[in-house]
């Protein structure tokens, strides 16, 4: 049984950050844990490669959750990172922090340091933004971040003029003083290569004496002293394996991995864990509660103007792509197709943006998991617009299939439960058909396609949304931070309630979703929490 100081379960955007600063100094010693392997591939450095990897097995846990009875009984299907980088290596790599309120709300909930003001400086240590130093940025961080402007495809204007018509006031930063307003998605992408949490934290990391990465690693359970963690027992290669922690385990395998371990572990709901014959414990009702995710609804508009599937679509045009790509690091490969959107108040009641809408100069009408990768868009020029409730209401849940490691959990999402997010759903939606309205938006509109709503009435909206809408893979929330055992898995310092030398360091504990998208906020939990993990040491 090998020993050491930490041991990190999860390689991905918020476990990269953990292992690369807990193992800086060289005093630690860190061993980091990975089921996939590792991201030196093609298709993950290349921006637009997460078309090929959406449906890709080797890098990818393909999760599909249970029928969701108020999203027409429709099964979603989740995609979740499974290489060195996590989620950070197959995303669309839009850097979103959140709201200021987001986090101040976190602190109020009985989250001392985790306000915005508290977390900004975190924030800023991550980044090497294209713009540099400044007041809302880093400028030497790890993670590298590009603007782009003249990059974008030529219809990210035309949607911007067409928001302006609509009344909403332009932004080129969303991560600045306020995230109101419509303009181009800051990216993490650096000299035409996707900046993933492995890339800007475990590549210069690698060849330190105080870190160990293991890749193609089944971790079956956390081992205790009684309430202690003490270490993981884990699979490579085909035999069973121990690792020992002198100080602490910290699990970083995200919304799902996370609290599908605690429970295979013995932590979770008494009653659901002797359902499967697992000893528990501790009583944690909270373990795979308070599952969020953000809805997202799309239209999709036939154009009369050339777009990205004009591009992309002929084989032609992928080689030619790929010859500029390999040449240049430029072109439509390096840059993400979400390259336009913003954060709106749908009506002058909401006191913040409560609505993010998006713009793809580009379509591909989804189809079941594995038969068509985003890739190969539509064989005629389009675009699409959507609409996603930044703050839902509604609540799922993730539970045990069986004491098995190896079965994938039950993943109920709760989509559209409450009428807070019915009606956010509706609200959005009537957004993006004001914008389809536009001069300037309309000129370039051909025909919807279909599916369509069948008209503007509330129901109509809210029966597309239930039918058409879906995830933006987003998870979060089901190891919650906060004071209540009987509620909450972490505490402010992120230490499991009960439990000595466990930590969970994701976006898991986010105790509600941030408005916009999560793989910012999930480093930021990463860099955090290296930093009370250091302090304890001392």
């Amino acid at each position: 049984m090998s020993a050491f100081d930490y041991i990190v379960v999860g390689a991905g955007s918020a476990g990269c950050a953990v292992a690369a600063r807990l193992s800086e100094s060289g005093r630690h010693s860190v061993l980091l844990l990975e089921a996939g392997p590792d991201d030196r591939r093609f298709w993950i450095q290349v921006p637009v490669g997460y078309g090929r990897t959406f449906y890709d097995p080797d890098v990818n846990w393909m999760y599909m959750t249970e029928p969701v009875a108020s999203a027409g009984g429709r099964e979603s299907y989740w995609p979740r990172g499974k290489v060195l980088g996590g989620s950070s290596s197959i995303n669309a790599m839009v850097y979103i922090r959140g709201q200021r309120e987001d986090f101040d709300a976190w602190r109020d909930a009985g989250n001392p340091g985790w306000g915005f003001d508290d977390v900004l400086p975190v924030f800023k240590r991550m980044e090497a933004h294209a713009w540099g130093e400044s007041e809302w940025h880093g400028g030497d961080g790890p993670i590298g971040i590009m603007a782009p402007s003249s990059e974008l495809h030529p219809t990210c204007e035309t949607f911007f003029r067409a928001c302006e018509e609509a009344g909403l006031e332009r932004n080129a930063d969303f991560n600045g003083e306020t995230s109101e307003g419509v303009g181009p998605y800051h990216l993490t992408i650096k000299d035409g290569r996707r900046v993933s949490a492995s890339r800007g934290y475990l590549w210069p990391a690698r060849n330190r004496k105080s870190l160990k990465i293991e890749t193609g690693t089944d971790v079956q359970r956390i081992l205790f002293d009684g309430t202690r963690a003490t270490g993981i027992a884990y699979r490579r290669n085909g035999s069973e394996q121990r690792a020992t922690a002198r100080a602490e385990v910290i699990l970083c395998a995200g919304a799902i991995g996370s609290p599908k371990l605690l429970m295979q572990s013995g932590l979770g709901a008494a009653d659901a864990l002797a359902g499967h014959g697992i000893p528990v414990v501790a009583n944690l009702p909270g373990v795979g509660a308070n599952l969020q995710d953000h809805y997202d609804i799309c239209f999709f508009y036939r154009s009369t103007v050339p777009t990205l599937n004009d591009r992309l679509y002929p084989w032609y045009g992928k080689l030619r792509a790929g010859l500029q790509y390999v040449l240049t690091r430029k072109g439509p490969l390096a840059l993400s197709l979400n390259q336009a959107g913003g954060f709106i108040r749908t009506d002058a009641s909401q006191s913040r943006p409560n609505v993010q809408i998006y713009f793809s100069p580009l379509s591909y009408l989804k189809a079941p998991p594995g038969t068509r990768p985003l890739m190969n868009p539509d064989p005629y020029s389009a675009f699409q617009i959507s609409a996603t409730l930044c703050r839902p209401t509604s609540r799922g849940r993730l539970e045990l299939r069986s004491a098995d490691p190896a079965a994938p959990p039950l993943i109920h999402p709760g989509y559209l439960e409450t009428g807070h997010d019915q009606q956010e759903a509706i609200a959005g939606l009537r957004v993006l058909l004001k914008l389809a309205e536009t001069p300037a938006l309309s000129a370039i509109i051909e025909a919807p396609v279909d599916p369509y709503p069948a008209d503007a009435s509330d129901d109509a909206l809210l029966a597309y949304a239930r039918e058409q809408g879906g995830t933006v893979f987003h998870p979060a929330g089901t190891c919650a931070m906060g004071p209540n055992p009987q509620r909450h898995v972490v505490d402010a310092a992120l230490k499991v309630h009960g439990i000595q030398s466990l930590r969970v360091a994701d976006a898991s504990i986010f105790p509600t979703l941030t408005s916009g998208n999560t793989n910012a906020p999930a480093m930021m939990v990463g860099e955090k929490a290296s930093d009370l993990i250091r302090a304890d040491a001392t």
